[in-house]
């Protein structure tokens, strides 16, 4: 995912627009760096989507999200995701209160709008079950009683892409349930220089406020901003275009298994939040080529034989965009 982050805004562009702007500039008063990656955590705020962020630890992947969650005035929790962690450490339980012999359901982390899932991939199969219901209906179910989560509701999740000794791979079903994959890069050598003088300074990024991090815009904002990506306009070859990137990936030698229409409307949905950021009122072949390896990445699976070669989803991708034709 390249391109501009955020446009700088203009006279003609919506006040929401304008307030995301801010959020970026307020986000860099703790963050330095990583804006392809705060530029996906937006889009799928836009789109009432999940993220899954990959990278090594010390990449600033748990500091990104609390600061977006302050400067946006959101709720935030963290889950480390643990081999003994159990489904109602995650989505809440029922307990017996021995005072008025009855149960009363104790709501868990998840009831709140930005919920960092921390190394999901450490917990058994049946804990990250617990999220199913979560990432797609937005509401928790205990003994037949459904209780909807806050508005937004979002799940951030990390992983560690080079340490897989005690890890449980995500089926197939969770991972197509998260709107974008993000790579959380190792930072360049002038960001890196940013940090150490930012922590030389006295910086604490468990203290943001002393940072000076304030909130910068609101819920009221997003949902303008949700209103206005959903007036964007996709014409019919732009949507066949997209049909088309996803059809070809099932078709890809070196895949077993490519994008579901469920990733094809993923890539509808940030394609539409892409150009709107971008200040346009209108889809165009590049915004859907910008967003489409983050969107589509984590969908897709390497034949075996394949992935000992050393080919990698993001190269086969780079092949389907480049041999797919674009719309004029």
């Amino acid at each position: 995912m390249t391109g501009p982050v955020i446009a700088a805004p203009t006279v003609a562009q919506p006040d929401a627009r304008a307030a995301l702007h801010r959020l970026r500039a307020e986000v860099a008063k703790a963050v330095v760096g990583q804006d392809a990656v705060f530029t996906g955590l937006v889009l799928a705020l836009l789109c009432r989507g999940h993220v899954l962020l990959e990278g090594v630890p010390g990449v600033a992947k748990t500091l990104l999200i609390r600061t977006v969650a302050t400067a946006l005035d959101l709720g935030s929790k963290r889950v480390q995701f643990t081999p003994d962690l159990m489904p109602g450490d995650v989505t809440g339980s029922l307990i017996f209160d021995p005072h008025t012999a009855e149960f009363t359901f104790r709501e868990g982390p998840v009831f709140t709008n930005l919920l960092l899932a921390d190394e999901i991939n450490r917990t058994p199969p049946k804990t990250q079950s617990a999220l199913l219901e979560v990432m797609e209906e937005r509401q928790v179910s205990v003994e037949g009683e459904r209780r909807p989560l806050p508005e937004p509701f979002i799940v951030a999740a990390t992983q560690n892409p080079i340490e897989y000794e005690g890890t449980y791979p995500l089926p197939e079903a969770q991972l197509d349930r998260f709107l974008l994959k993000l790579t959380v890069p190792l930072p360049s050598r002038d960001e890196e220089l940013g940090v150490l003088r930012a922590h030389h300074a006295g910086f604490d990024p468990r203290d943001l406020r002393a940072a000076g991090v304030r909130p910068v815009a609101t819920v009221a904002d997003l949902a303008a901003a949700r209103e206005a990506v959903g007036r964007v306009h996709v014409a019919e070859p732009v949507l066949g275009y997209m049909v088309d990137l996803c059809r070809a990936t099932r078709a890809a030698p070196a895949l077993e298994l490519g994008a579901s229409p469920r990733g094809t409307t993923a890539l509808l949905s940030t394609a539409k939040a892409w150009s709107w950021l971008a200040g346009r009122d209108h889809v165009t072949p590049d915004d859907v080529k910008a967003v489409a390896r983050p969107t589509l990445r984590h969908r897709l699976r390497l034949r075996p034989e394949v992935e000992l070669e050393g080919v990698t989803v993001d190269a086969v991708l780079d092949a389907v965009l480049a041999t797919v034709p674009t719309p004029r």
